[in-house]
Order: C-alpha cells, then sequence, then structure tokens
C-alpha cells in the first residue's frame, strides 16, 4: 500500500541510452521507470490493485512542476503534483485498480504530465484483464413505425461486438422485405445497451406482417426476435371509401392469422410473436 504522504524519488540525472520516451515542448520527458520500456503493461484479475512507478525526466537547467493525470482506466498516483529540480529525475509510483465489475480483455489507457505552460506528454499503459472470454448479445424491444424500425441490442458479454443485421418481413402475399447479413457501423462494449433504428421508407400501405430480425457477432453471439404489424392507411380508412379500406384491413388480419394457424401446425417458432400497435403511413 502507498502511503498518503508524498512519495517522491528523486535521482540524479543519468544517461539513459535508447529508452522510449515521450517529450514535452519544453525538453522534459515521461516514461516507465527502468527504462527500456516503450509503455506499461499490467495484467490482473477484476478487482485486483497492481503497482508500477512512472518517471518525469527533466535534463533542462531549470526546475519545473507537472501534474499527472490518467484517462482509460483507474489510477492513483503517490502524488498528482510534482516538482522536479533542473538536471534531475522523478520517480512516482501509481496503482491500477482493476474494478470488480471490468470485463476481462485488453484495455487500453494513458498517464499524461502537464507542465505549469501547458505543455504535456503521454504515455500509453496497456492493461490486460483475465478471465473467460464470453460473446453473448440479445435484440430487445423491436418496434415497427411510420418510417423504419427500432430496436435494442445490448451486450451480455465480456468482448466487445461488432453485430450483423439481416431482416425480412413476410406479408399476406409473400416477402415484402429482405436485407442479408450486414455489418452495423457501431461497436458494442461489454454489457452496453445501444438503440439503433432500420430504415424502412417503402413499407407496405395496407398489410399484415411478419417481421423478423436476426443478430450475430464473432464469437458465436446470435439472436433472433420477432413481431407482427398492421400497416393501414388510416387516412384513406376516415376519408372517401373508409369502409372499403377498413374492409380490406379486416380481411387481411384474418388472412395473416388463418395463414398463421396454418404455419404453426408445420413447425415451432423458436421465439414468440409480439403483437404490435397499429402503425403505418401516418402515425
Amino acid at each position: 500500500m502507498l502511503s498518503t504522504a508524498r512519495v517522491l524519488c528523486l535521482s540524479v540525472l543519468a544517461l539513459l541510452a535508447a529508452t522510449p520516451t515521450a517529450t514535452a515542448a519544453g525538453g522534459w520527458t515521461v516514461a516507465p521507470a527502468g527504462g527500456g520500456r516503450p509503455a506499461f503493461y499490467a495484467e490482473g484479475e477484476p478487482g485486483t490493485t497492481l503497482q508500477d512507478t512512472v518517471s518525469v525526466t527533466n535534463p533542462t537547467g531549470r526546475p519545473i512542476t507537472v501534474r499527472l493525470q490518467a484517462a482509460g482506466v483507474p489510477i492513483t498516483f503517490a502524488d498528482t503534483g510534482v516538482g522536479v529540480p533542473a538536471r534531475t529525475r522523478a520517480d512516482i509510483p501509481f496503482t491500477v485498480n482493476v474494478p470488480t465489475t471490468a470485463a476481462p480483455g485488453d484495455h487500453t489507457a494513458t498517464i499524461t504530465a502537464r507542465d505549469a505552460k501547458g505543455r504535456e506528454a503521454t504515455v500509453r499503459l496497456q492493461l490486460h484483464i483475465a478471465g473467460p472470454a464470453l460473446s453473448a448479445l440479445t435484440i430487445e424491444h423491436v418496434a415497427v413505425h411510420a418510417t423504419g424500425i427500432t430496436y435494442d441490442l445490448v451486450n451480455r458479454g465480456t468482448t466487445p461486438l461488432t453485430p450483423k443485421l439481416a431482416v425480412h418481413a413476410t406479408g399476406i402475399f409473400g416477402t415484402v422485405l429482405d436485407r442479408a447479413s450486414r455489418t452495423l457501423p457501431v461497436q458494442l462494449p461489454p454489457g452496453q445497451r445501444l438503440k439503433l433504428t432500420e430504415p424502412w421508407p417503402d413499407h407496405p400501405t395496407l398489410d399484415a406482417v411478419d417481421l423478423r430480425l436476426m443478430v450475430t457477432a464473432t464469437g458465436g453471439a446470435h439472436d433472433t426476435a420477432d413481431v407482427s404489424t398492421r400497416f393501414v392507411p388510416w387516412e384513406a380508412v376516415a376519408g372517401t371509401g373508409g369502409a372499403l379500406t377498413a374492409g380490406a384491413a379486416l380481411l387481411l388480419v384474418r388472412l395473416r392469422r388463418r395463414r398463421r394457424r396454418t404455419d404453426e401446425g408445420d413447425e415451432t417458432a423458436e421465439h414468440p410473436c409480439t403483437q404490435a400497435e397499429l402503425t403505418g403511413a401516418v402515425m
């Protein structure tokens, strides 16, 4: 454990031959202590505390004061405000506090030193969190609207996922939408929920539709969601020919119910269908 008092080691500047460093505009540098490391590397399980030391080297003829800060993972420095005399190196211990809820895998962080004039230098920290890699994905809250299909993707595993989506919709008279699996322009970190919309501006005007969304990702992650909806042009129902249009809508619903009873006699669906409210050309 680090003492709450300032822990600061000063040593006379020595020649650091071929040591990778990050150099600020003021001439001072920041690097992992010990020399020879281009970046920090730490490895541990969730809930553990890891230790290392960062060095700030001041080869100039005037003293400097820098402030240390970290981003990407929880890091606690022995001292965040460090004065470094001329031609001296300061070694500052720090701890990496791996959260108990951290997902296994590789995580990148940075340690940045900034002087009083705003000049800064940064060194990278690579953290590997041990644990089993699990790829799991669900698709939830599917709904059909006037111009598209909304749905939630949830990463239920421990690895980042780049999902793929396929969409298929069948109306009374056959297929009305068939989009092959394609990669979505998103990356889903572990535990994150993302609400997305699949455009469908050219949906049917009058039809009863069964819709299926299929999502997949690397590692075997996959899920399927089904929803049923009716498209009815309510403006036409309210205006001229309303009785005819309403009658056609009722016929479509009855035909779909008959077709679904026939289909259910042939096979059992993987997921139960949900019935959407009447949505369509007019919201």
